[in-house]
């Protein structure tokens, strides 16, 4: 079993995130269990910059978080008019012209976005409210192992906005146009039995065995080969956007570059 706790030295540790890295597997904790692990646009940047700063040596990531709460979704005072100190408030956000917000927005779902990179596969481990913000990091993942009292909800549309943080997509992916409607428009919470058999998360297991069914997980993963892994997760991502046909094609193409890998003639 991989362990996700060992002691080691944190690659990155700030604004509420902390990296570790061992060998081929990287853990990302979310570290302000005291708000619930709010998110924050300095979250958000921080998360960003351990897409960037990944060694080439990761091949899972893992993304779990301290206390009895995944994410209980944006910091609420990104709500109040002075907003956060040294932010743009949501009030500043909307007075600014439609490119600057564009930006600002693009800017932020840099957190969101490189969780599905071909080169990595990655797990989120998820106990407790994952709320809004909270609800489309898990989304971002590759793969949901959830505590059996998770509580997922899309809450933006209830506070007048949308949900903008990456998750629609996979959302939608995962569970079907109804239901992500559904879900998105009315904030409902989504428990652990109805997450699993929506096909939202892959496995629910007791709180106390979240760490150790992530780690099983993740040791699973580890154990293929990385460029099977790599070739098969792009076949996999992209078979949703592609005709039967030309996913048939990709396949071909993906085993040829396997096959000649194998033999030692590969490019």
């Amino acid at each position: 079993m991989t362990s996700l706790d060992k002691d080691l030295a944190p690659a990155l540790d700030k604004d509420g995130v902390r990296l570790t890295v061992d060998e081929a597997l990287a853990t990302v904790t979310l570290t302000n269990p005291a708000k619930r692990n709010a998110q924050s646009p300095a979250l958000w940047r921080a998360l960003a910059e351990v897409g960037r700063t990944l060694p080439g040596s990761v091949r899972v990531v893992v993304l779990r978080a301290e206390g009895k709460s995944f994410s209980a979704g944006l910091d609420r005072q990104m709500f109040t008019p002075e907003g956060i100190e040294g932010e743009p408030s949501f009030v500043d956000l909307a007075r600014s012209d439609d490119a600057d917000l564009d930006a600002t927005i693009a800017a932020y779902q840099e957190a969101f976005a490189w969780w599905r990179r071909n080169d990595i596969v990655s797990i989120a481990a998820v106990q407790g409210h994952a709320i809004g913000a909270g609800f489309q990091l898990a989304l971002a993942c590759d793969l949901r192992v959830v505590a059996d009292d998770v509580q997922f909800a899309m809450r933006e549309t209830s506070l007048g906005l949308v949900p903008d943080l990456t998750g629609t997509h996979p959302l939608v992916s995962l569970v079907g146009y109804g239901r992500a409607l559904e879900i998105c428009v009315t904030g409902r919470f989504v428990q652990a039995e109805e997450a699993v058999q929506s096909g939202l998360a892959n496995l629910a297991v007791p709180v106390d065995q979240l760490d150790d069914a992530v780690g099983d997980l993740a040791s699973a993963v580890l154990a293929a080969p990385r460029d099977a892994v790599i070739e098969t997760k792009a076949l996999v991502r992209g078979a949703q956007d592609r005709t039967y046909d030309d996913q048939r094609a990709a396949e071909r193409a993906a085993q040829t570059r396997r096959l000649r890998d194998l033999a030692g003639i590969g490019e």
